[in-house]
């Protein structure tokens, strides 16, 4: 019997003789939100604890790199889906399957949260969530709606703002990844409205972006399926996003694609081109392949490459800094599934992919799966990456000072 955990956080520990994390480092740097959230890793503050005691015997079928341990953070957060993090710790949590916004709250700062606060209730598939001068965005499917002061108001049901209505009201793919880039705007995905489809409305299979008041809404990237997770590299400020690849073409094909644009106005395949070379059977004949810009990495065939993040904290060995972690959410429709698990890539000075591995496996055992895994987060203080998965799980890493092999 399959065993869905009903559990909504989970942290890791990673053990670092050369690091020492339970001391302040003297430098508390103020944290950023919105595009900057991962900046908050370099302040090795924040006086939050490590995870300590047994590790649940569900987590010990966990795989991870030696010195990593994982841990429960918090539960009870129904059909999670994308986190972001304010600059006090709290953790604002969208979600696809129902109407909800969550607020995650670590009051004592003890690395396990205390409490879950609806924020908002009645939305139409709330599963973005952006921070930007300390107000909270959300992405409905056809809209981007804004509560103000949110660190102050999350407790007491605050009122929103509607930022912009001028997306499609399509279902299909709707659902949409939210982050403010660096150029202080508001990148909002729209996914193509169908499997495999070329639609006269330039805005389907696109990233878009507009200014924080809704104004100046514009196409950025095209050709681009299904984003549901996208980052912008902390030195080269290109933006990184996983792409879905389409159906109905066998178990391995069309791999997934973790792409990177480096400017407004590029095209990546969509629907003529997959994975850069695979011309569509449908649609590859009306353009070449060589037209369009390739990933930077194929990723696995339909493992749903959902959300990504660079870190860029200093708690990880230094080999982990600006390393993308990605979260595979696993496959539907292969005939032996794939995914469930955090990948993670290497890059060199170029922003060049050198090597793609799992990182965190073993919620899929067999044909069974008891966890998918959606977002990635670095954490305010650094010392968590977190992720979750649609039966409410997240995931997190912390350094220690001293190795315990008996918590690894």
């Amino acid at each position: 019997m399959k065993k869905t955990l009903r559990l909504l956080c989970l942290g890791l520990a990673l053990s670092a003789v050369s690091m020492s994390c339970d001391s302040d480092n003297g430098t508390n740097e103020t944290a950023k939100t919105g595009p900057t959230e991962n900046e908050q890793a370099d302040d090795e503050g924040g006086g939050i604890s490590l995870p300590t005691g047994p590790i649940d015997k569900d987590l010990e079928r966990i795989k991870l790199p030696e010195g990593f341990r994982i841990d429960f953070y918090a539960k009870d957060v129904d059909n999670a889906r994308s986190m972001v993090m304010s600059e006090s710790g709290i953790l604002f949590v969208g979600t696809r399957g129902n109407d909800k916004v969550y607020a995650v709250v670590d009051e004592n700062k003890d690395g396990k949260a205390d409490e879950v606060v609806v924020v908002a209730s009645g939305l139409n598939v709330p599963n973005g969530v952006a921070l930007h001068n300390g107000e909270l965005y959300v992405a409905e499917i056809s809209r981007v709606i804004k509560f103000p002061n949110i660190e102050q108001t999350f407790r007491s049901k605050p009122k929103y703002e509607v930022v912009s209505d001028a997306f499609p009201t399509d279902t299909h793919h709707g659902w949409k990844y939210i982050a403010f880039g660096p150029d202080d705007k508001l990148y909002v995905p729209v996914g193509a409205p169908c499997n495999i489809c070329k639609s006269e409305k330039p805005i389907y299979a696109s990233i878009t972006r507009m200014n924080p008041d809704g104004s100046a809404l514009e196409v950025y990237a095209e050709g681009v399926r299904n984003t549901v997770g996208f980052d912008w590299h902390p030195e080269t400020k290109h933006l990184y996003f996983t792409d879905n690849g389409r159906d109905m073409m066998g178990d391995n094909l069309p791999p997934d694609e973790l792409n990177r644009a480096t400017e407004k106005g590029q095209h990546f395949g969509y629907p003529y081109c997959h994975a850069g070379t695979i011309s569509d059977p449908e649609f590859g004949s009306q353009a070449n392949c060589a037209d369009f810009v390739a990933p930077v990495q194929n990723l696995s065939p339909h493992g749903a490459a959902l959300g990504m993040k660079f870190y860029t904290g200093n708690m990880f060995p230094q080999e982990y800094k600006n390393r993308i972690f990605i979260a595979e959410h696993g496959s539907w429709n292969r005939s032996k599934k794939i995914g469930y698990r955090v990948m993670q890539t290497t890059m060199d000075g170029n922003g060049k992919v050198t090597g793609y591995e799992p990182f965190a496996e073993g919620w899929l055992e067999g044909e069974d799966d008891w966890g998918r895994p959606v977002d990635v987060l670095v954490m305010k203080d650094a010392r968590c990456w977190c992720r979750m998965t649609s039966r409410g799980q997240f995931t997190g890493s912390r350094t220690r000072s001293n190795p315990t092999p008996a918590l690894l």
